[in-house]
């Protein structure tokens, strides 16, 4: 398998965490957001996801985009460990949580809407952190309260899923942009939980051959 991606891209760091943790082999093939004006945007990698964005899991013939949908994908054919563990309600809490970072917080503050804001809108420095303190907090209140329902030693009950996957690349990206997390004491707790697990730790950006200093 190969796993084309960006160190800091939190979608990246997704696929990379459930890849460690069934303890498949992949090759890393780095696509760097930003040098150059960007490498996804060039031709070559477009052939290979046409949206532009990172990352795309190869797997012989089976070319994947789309964090979540990796995960899916490598949970149907690499079924244990599961990333999507227990009965259809405890999967419907994980897919729920997944997606109100996936789908609903990430795609607000990611490096192209920022560039957006910016470039486009003529955005300062103060207005940008505005807008992504704005999204945090109205993404990681709600995630908070979801997990006085459906916590337990992880996001959903004392075993390991899409939604710690999901979590842990989020708060990375708020502790990089300054977001303060006091008012989440159960997101911080679950998440130093999470960051010392093996398959995670591998998995942080930092340990990546693409990584900056």
């Amino acid at each position: 398998m190969e796993l084309y991606g960006y160190w800091r891209s939190s979608a990246s760091y997704r696929a990379r965490i459930a890849l460690n943790y069934k303890q498949l082999d992949y090759n890393y093939i780095p696509v760097h957001l930003i040098k150059e004006g960007g490498e996804q945007h060039k031709q070559s990698y477009r052939q290979l996801n046409p949206n532009g964005l990172v990352p795309t899991l190869v797997d012989g013939s089976v070319i994947l985009h789309q964090s979540l949908a990796i995960m899916e994908y490598l949970d149907e054919k690499y079924p244990e460990p599961s990333l999507l563990p227990g009965n259809a309600q405890k999967r419907g809490a994980i897919r729920a949580l997944s997606l109100d970072i996936a789908s609903e917080l990430q795609p607000l503050i990611n490096l192209r809407v920022q560039q957006y804001l910016v470039r486009e809108l003529g955005a300062d420095d103060e207005a940008k952190q505005a807008w992504l303190q704005h999204w945090f907090s109205q993404s990681f209140t709600a995630f908070e309260r979801n997990l006085e329902e459906v916590s337990g030693k992880f996001c959903v009950g004392d075993e390991f899923s899409m939604a710690d996957v999901c979590l842990v690349p989020q708060v990375y990206s708020a502790e990089r942009f300054g977001i303060a997390l006091e008012n989440y004491p159960l997101l911080r707790e679950v998440y130093q939980r999470l960051i010392e697990l093996p398959w995670v730790a591998n998995a942080h950006p930092s340990q990546q051959p693409d990584a900056e200093s």
